[in-house]
């Protein structure tokens, strides 16, 4: 919530929905009546009564820029403000909103904040507030609490929900997901995750699913599922409607553009059935592990900037949806609020959703950064398929034992990439280098796997198996010096060499040291080399792992940049798989 937060909310008791009659007239008003009016005099202290047109001679301006889906709802707010005269400290608000795209408003403040032409920023989800403060931003985004919440679940056309036991039979995510993987169920689709919370949310909740299974093929099923829906995403959320089938009829039906289910959330199924008809309308399942949701967080841009009559206007506004007409006004719109209370039958059974599906379960917590980082990093590399070159230290430092572990460094390092590689798929490449001080003659690297697809086989196994066997035989080799620079450069020229267009291509760099060959290049050399040979239109960025104590982060990192990569430091090599996949992200958004 920030520093600031929204008052106390108020509470209203909802049983389950009523079986969905089609032609509905939904009647959302009249369920809405939350609660009493505190005392005039209180509101008035407020700022919350009209006090007549004078205090609009001298009016707080602010620009708001929403998500597209919350955007009607804050200008049905702002005018409910202006209407009335509502006040902050005697001065009318004058409250413009403008729809943005909450990536696009999250990748501008990152790059420079200082040209957001906005006051306010209200995203759909609070991984946009995440991303906008990367790169050290965070001080330019001050979130302030939160104005409504949207469970996110999988809308389906009424054919295709019943070939699926709606709404009796429930699913979990993995389940839901399997199943419409198979060539003969419902077509799933989805938006973007990279430009989706919707889409973002439900990845992440499909590959905690995954693994929550206990399968031992967990990652590797999750990224099936992420390379499946990657055929049928959108580019944004007001776009994945679009798909869907537009009549029952063969044609369409079979069409493989079009979608019989979407993941979406509750209020964009609820915004759609408004004004659909009744072979259109969406039926809503809630998977019973749980949904994520979108949770709309209102967040002060530049709140240093800000004047004190701007600052407390924000806030009055925010708190707004918090009173009976805020509350009702998000209802109108489909939207639950962030006081906890049940969702209204109303609402739920409008969106499509009836009993016994587990409408009314908590959403679950909001995932971690590092979670979301995750999903997103899984995302990029199976949406545009991977090819890199994993280069890992043989040096005799490797054998050094992991605080708390009793593992050698080698020994969890090859567990790290095990688990990395599960997560890629048949149609990625990868190859495998080993390295220290004159490993191979004069040479300080050697080729254990050349680069290819994980899915061609070659004798009696695939490049998968190749790999999975060589990582197993990773040994540090005794008394093996790090020969880090030269190393670097030969995999970045064969990296470069067999550069993929189309692919996300990148080497892998794994050392616990620094530079031990004296007769190597010099790091200013590499640095000069690996500049030279970057190139914006083939991008090949270095994501360099410092493992352990002893090796020098700062040079990692100063090598990586120079080719648009990152260097990062992890004490546990276990560390590695989370830190590749968030490197992956950081790597994309400079792209």
């Amino acid at each position: 919530m920030g520093r600031h937060s929204l008052p106390d909310g108020h509470r209203t008791a909802a049983s389950d929905p009523r079986p969905r009659g089609r032609g509905r007239a939904v009647a959302l008003v009249t369920a809405l009546v939350l609660v009493v009016a505190a005392g005039a005099a209180v509101a008035v202290r407020a700022g919350f009564l009209p006090l007549g047109a004078s205090c609009r001679d001298d009016a707080v301006r602010l620009d708001v820029a929403a998500a597209p889906s919350v955007t009607p709802a804050l200008k049905d707010a702002a005018d409910h403000v202006r209407d009335r005269d509502i006040t902050s400290d005697g001065h009318c608000m004058d409250i413009r909103v403008a729809a943005r795209e909450p990536y696009e408003v999250a990748d501008e403040i990152r790059r420079d904040s200082a040209k957001a032409t906005y006051d306010v920023w209200v995203p759909d989800s609070q991984v946009w507030v995440q991303r906008a403060g990367i790169g050290g931003n965070q001080a330019r985004v001050s979130p302030a609490g939160n104005v409504a919440s949207s469970p996110i679940g999988v809308g389906m056309l009424e054919s295709a929900a019943k070939e699926l036991g709606w709404p009796r039979k429930t699913y979990t995510w993995s389940r839901l997901a399997g199943v419409s993987a198979r060539e003969d169920a419902p077509r799933l689709g989805a938006a973007d995750p990279a430009r989706s919370a919707s889409g973002l949310l439900a990845l992440t909740r499909l590959g905690a699913s995954a693994r929550a299974s206990g399968a031992e093929d967990a990652d590797t099923r999750a990224a099936a599922t992420a390379k499946a829906l990657a055929s049928r995403t959108s580019d944004s959320d007001s776009r994945l409607l679009d798909t869907l089938a537009r009549d029952s009829s063969g044609a369409e039906r079979g069409s493989p553009r079009r979608n019989e289910a979407l993941i979406l959330s509750e209020q964009a199924s609820f915004t759609h059935n408004a004004s659909a008809d009744e072979e259109h309308e969406l039926d809503l399942f809630y998977p019973k592990d749980g949904s994520p949701a979108l949770d709309y967080p209102y967040t002060l841009i530049r709140e240093n900037d800000l004047s004190t009559d701007e600052s407390r206007a924000a806030l009055r506004f925010m708190t707004f949806f918090g009173e009976r007409a805020g509350l009702r006004i998000l209802a109108e719109h489909g939207f639950r609020t962030t006081d906890g209370a049940r969702p209204s039958a109303e609402l739920v059974t409008a969106a499509g959703g009836r009993t016994p599906q587990p409408y009314a379960r908590e959403p679950d917590e909001a995932p971690s950064d590092k979670d979301v980082q995750e999903a997103l990093g899984m995302w990029t590399i199976t949406v545009q398929s991977a090819r890199l070159i994993t280069v890992v230290d043989a040096s005799d430092s490797m054998r050094r034992l992991v605080p708390g572990r009793g593992e050698s460094r080698m020994d969890v390092t090859k567990a790290a990439l095990l688990q990395a590689l599960a997560g890629f798929t048949d149609d990625d490449e990868i190859g495998l280098w080993e390295f220290a001080a004159r490993l191979d003659g004069a040479r300080d690297h050697r080729e254990l796997v050349p680069t290819g697809r994980l899915g061609d086989r070659k004798g009696d196994g695939t490049q998968r198996d190749r790999l999975t066997k060589a990582f197993g035989a990773l040994r540090p080799v005794p008394g093996g010096a790090t020969g880090l620079y030269d190393t670097t450069l030969a995999a970045y020229e064969k990296a470069h060499e067999g550069y993929a267009p189309g692919r996300f291509n990148t080497l892998v760099l794994l050392t616990d040291g620094v530079n031990q060959d004296p007769g190597s290049i010099s790091r200013s050399g590499l640095i000069s080399r690996l500049r030279a040979l970057a190139d914006p239109e083939k991008p090949l960025p270095i994501i360099a792992i410092a493992v352990g104590p002893d090796a020098d982060e700062r040079e990692a990192d100063q090598i990586a940049r120079a080719t648009g990569g990152s260097g990062h430091e992890v004490d546990d090599p276990a560390q590695i798989h989370s830190v590749i996949l968030k490197a992956i992200v950081q790597a994309g958004a400079r792209q």
